[in-house]
């Protein structure tokens, strides 16, 4: 048996408080459908397919699971590489370079256990790689595969930013190299030896060339991935917050103006509730219709915060709902009148919901902030923008109905918004005027004279 049965339920089951569906907001707002009046958005893009898993957070080199991972892995590859590799190399270059024992076999480990920790430590690996490397070739072990992890090392240290200590390393090898084979021949084993002969060491010089190349362009890419990924980043911030003061402007528009025609309706229900109850039992009539009314667009707003993909259930309301506008001003106890200039033409959707919420807005401040109980609004469609204006006789009251004072600002923020304009002051007569203009044509722009305000 339901504990509540008098609790209003929706078809879904329970329904869940205003004050609730408000909460969840802030986490919902990555996730809002398109609609009228909302640019496109949606979760952030996912990294594209092409880029290697362990590029996309660099910190992951050191700490990450994936790249100790990957790093044993290709040790363990260097590893039998080299102790393979070096002895096939032995047996053909037996009797000319110096066999392979413990020493050889322990500097030929040496390496692939520094690349353990190359991501963690890449200065400390490339440099340990050369010093086992060099030792190799001066104790005067078969030539092979013994660069590999030294080339392996070198790759990582210019990849994760450490170039000079990659160059630097490999010149060490090289001018060892060098020394040896021509310097230090006479001394070093094997007796007899030979010089290497330049063309060794051009070929030695290239495959050195080659290495620091492949690191630089590695490196290249995948700064330019984190850039690409820092950018994407950014923007998916920026429509996030676009979005959210989107949504303020709409439930501040909706929230002050249905708030204002209560606020004076339970003033004049209060003065009158003795004196005159029809004219109270009217006044709170209206109330109910302007809270029924602002609860409607409350949860149409909400309602973009559905799944993603999923329609809005009702239109954006557009200068179309403007005599339902001005209907409800004149429940406020606010006579509205409206002019026309121009062939009026259909706006984009955008554009439409725009120009409604600044006619809201600016019917709200006359409610709250003027004496005059009259308004006029003029839409005048031109070439290529419509204007609207919104004057009132004055004077203004001096204190407000509460609010924040975001009302102008948010005008102008919709105007801009599609490359219009808004701006608000007092006339030369004593009256209050608002000016708005829109481009007819999305994308396009006008230009007003600077924006003032009241103080």
């Amino acid at each position: 048996m339901d504990p509540s049965p008098h609790r209003p339920r929706g078809p879904a089951g329970s329904r869940r408080s205003l004050a609730g569906r408000f909460r969840e907001l802030p986490g919902r707002l990555r996730r809002l459908p398109r609609g009228p009046g909302f640019p496109p958005h949606g979760p952030a893009a996912p990294p594209p397919p092409w880029e290697p898993a362990r590029w996309r957070n660099p910190r992951g080199w050191a700490h990450g699971s994936g790249p100790r991972h990957v790093a044993w892995l290709t040790s363990f590859a260097v590893l039998v590489a080299q102790q393979a590799g070096s002895q096939g190399a032995a047996a053909n270059q037996e009797g000319v370079r110096t066999s392979l024992d413990v020493y050889a076999r322990l500097l030929l480990t040496v390496g692939p256990l520094l690349l353990l920790v190359r991501y963690r430590y890449p200065r400390t690996a490339v440099f340990g790689c050369a010093v086992a490397t060099t030792v190799y070739l001066a104790a005067g072990y078969p030539y092979g595969p013994v660069f590999l992890s030294v080339a392996v090392a070198a790759f990582a240290a210019v990849v994760a930013g450490h170039r000079y200590a990659a160059w630097g390393a490999l010149v060490l090898v090289w001018a060892g190299h060098l020394v040896f084979g021509y310097v230090l021949l006479d001394r070093l084993p094997p007796a007899g030896d030979q010089p290497p002969g330049w063309q060794s060491e051009l070929l030695v010089a290239a495959w050195i060339a080659a290495v620091l190349a492949v690191g630089e362009l590695a490196r290249t890419r995948r700064q330019e991935w984190a850039r690409r990924r820092a950018e994407a980043e950014a923007a998916e911030r920026r429509r996030v917050d676009e979005e959210r003061l989107r949504i303020a402007r709409e439930l501040h528009d909706v929230l002050a103006h249905s708030i204002s025609v209560i606020n004076v309706q339970a003033g004049v229900g209060l003065a009158l509730l003795d004196s005159d109850r029809e004219q109270a039992r009217t006044a709170l009539t209206t109330i109910k219709n302007a809270s029924k009314e602002a609860l409607g667009e409350v949860r149409q707003v909400l309602d973009t915060l559905r799944a993603p993909g999923d329609a809005p259930r009702a239109p954006a309301p557009g200068l179309g709902r403007l005599p339902e506008l001005v209907s409800q001003a004149a429940d406020a106890g606010l006579r509205v009148t409206t002019e026309t200039e121009g062939e009026a033409t259909s706006l984009p959707p955008g554009a439409d919901l725009a120009a409604f919420r600044i006619v809201q807005e600016a019917l709200t401040n006359v409610v709250r902030h003027s004496e005059s109980r009259t308004a006029r609004v003029r839409l005048s469609y031109g070439h290529g923008e419509l204007r609207i204006d919104v004057d009132d006789e004055g004077p203004a009251t001096g204190a407000g109905a509460g609010g924040g004072g975001n009302g102008l600002v948010g005008m102008r923020e919709r105007a801009a918004a599609l490359g219009g304009s808004a701006e608000a002051g007092p006339r030369a007569d004593g009256g209050f005027r608002v000016t708005a203009r829109l481009p007819l044509a999305g994308g396009g722009s006008v230009s007003a004279p600077p924006a003032k305000e009241s103080p």
